[in-house]
C-alpha cells in the first residue's frame, strides 16, 4: 500500500479556541488528532507547511506548497488548506500532471462536535488513491476537478460551474 503524503496549511479545519474574547485562530494541525482516533487501513505521513488563513496566504505561500508537493515521492497528496482561496492554491498545482493532490478543508473547525472536516477528510483520501493523476477539491461530498469549482459564500458550500 502505497503512501500518502498529508500537507497541513491551515484554514477553518485547524481552528482553535483561543481565548476568553470568543476569537478563533488557526492553530497546530488537527488531522493528526482526527485520523488517529480511526482504525484506518492505509499508510500516510502528516507534514505541517504552514498555519495561515487562506485568506491571509501569498503567491510566496503557495510557491512553497508546490514545490513541497513536487519534491516528495508520493504520488497520492492531500493538502487540508482555508476554503476562501482552496481553488487559487489547487490552480497553482495544477502543472504537476504525475500526481493526485486533493485539497480539502472545512467550514466548521475540525475539532467541533458537528464539523464536516472528518467527512471531508475520508472524502479526500479516498479520492487521492481512486482518481487519476491531476488536482481534485473534495468538499460537501463532492469530489471536484478544481478548475470546474467554486465556493458559494452566501449558501457555504462549494458547487460546480
Amino acid at each position: 500500500m502505497s503512501l500518502i503524503r498529508i500537507f497541513t496549511v491551515g484554514g477553518t479545519i485547524d481552528k482553535i479556541y483561543f481565548d476568553a474574547k470568543s476569537a478563533y485562530e488557526v492553530g497546530p494541525p488537527n488531522i493528526t488528532e482526527v485520523l488517529s482516533a480511526l482504525s484506518l487501513n492505509l499508510n500516510y505521513q502528516v507534514d505541517s507547511l504552514m498555519q495561515k488563513d487562506s485568506l491571509e496566504m501569498t503567491v510566496q505561500d503557495r510557491q512553497l506548497i508546490r514545490e513541497a508537493v513536487a519534491q516528495v515521492d508520493e504520488l497520492k497528496i492531500v493538502i487540508t488548506h482555508g476554503t476562501d482561496t482552496m481553488v487559487e492554491t489547487a490552480k497553482e498545482l495544477s502543472t504537476l500532471t504525475n500526481k493526485t493532490i486533493v485539497l480539502t478543508g472545512a467550514l466548521s473547525p475540525a475539532l467541533f462536535k458537528n464539523s464536516d472536516a472528518m467527512f471531508n477528510i475520508g472524502a479526500a483520501l479516498t479520492a487521492a488513491q481512486t482518481k487519476p493523476a491531476g488536482v481534485y477539491i473534495a468538499m460537501n461530498g463532492v469530489i471536484f476537478d478544481y478548475d470546474k469549482v467554486r465556493k458559494d459564500v452566501e449558501n457555504n458550500r462549494f458547487v460546480s460551474l
